[in-house]
């Protein structure tokens, strides 16, 4: 039997890890990935590892799941930064930018 503190794990993990659809959607829906940083996903990524090392250390089912799946997206959104981010921004991304962003 699941107990109340592993589905207060899993709901916690699933809000987190979902929060990564909408930028996975919008990358492929804009074919752009400029915007995202390497350093940010990669160090992410890399932490999002250990804390499944760490679930699986415990045997914490509700961090294995959670890390699981945010791991593969966030390399998923590595993936498409190095399809559709490589080259250069096409003009008309750099035409929406402010001014001061140029």
């Amino acid at each position: 039997m699941i107990s109340a503190q592993d589905v207060l794990g899993i709901a916690a993990g699933s809000l987190t890890t979902i929060a990564f659809v909408p930028q996975i959607v919008r990358i492929v829906r804009t074919r752009s990935a400029h915007d995202i940083s390497w350093w940010m996903f990669g160090i992410f990524c890399t932490g999002i590892a250990l804390w499944l090392w760490y679930g699986i250390r415990l045997d914490a089912l509700p961090l294995i799941l959670a890390n699981v799946v945010t791991l593969a997206l966030a390399l998923a959104i590595l993936v498409l930064k190095w399809r559709y981010g490589r080259d250069p921004p096409p003009a008309s991304e750099i035409a929406r930018k402010p001014e001061g962003d140029r």
